[in-house]
């Protein structure tokens, strides 16, 4: 019998409860952000398609090189590329998905950095 964590059980079910209000149309796709202990991952999709349309993360940025020391350094990094992307494919609003994170500390930082890159939400 497996068990299970109850942080997992009780992240799996904001992330339930946010999604059941929050979904990603063409017009106005969803900024989904996952954060892991070490990295920043964040993803525009369209749900009515199910595609992904932009995705970037920190490892992106390791690759690209940086000078973000700080995770939350990353993390701002993370949010400012990912709304030069949006632009880029032609996407300029969407509805921000915190993943059933806390709205601090680097879920914060990227959503900030990518409102002032330019995105809208």
């Amino acid at each position: 019998m497996a068990r299970t964590n109850p942080k997992t059980v009780a992240r799996q079910k904001r992330i339930r409860r946010i999604r059941k209000n929050i979904s990603g149309t063409a017009s106005k796709p969803r900024l989904r952000v996952f954060r892991s202990s070490k990295h920043i991952y964040a993803q525009i999709i369209d749900d009515t398609k199910g595609h992904t349309l932009v995705s970037m993360s920190d490892i992106d940025i390791a690759i690209t090189g940086s000078d973000a020391k700080t995770k939350s350094e990353k993390a701002q990094k993370v949010g400012t590329l990912i709304a030069e992307k949006a632009k880029v494919a032609g996407i300029t609003k969407v509805v921000f998905d915190r993943g059933g994170n806390l709205y601090h500390g680097r879920v914060k930082a990227l959503s900030e950095s990518a409102r002032e890159a330019g995105l809208d939400f």
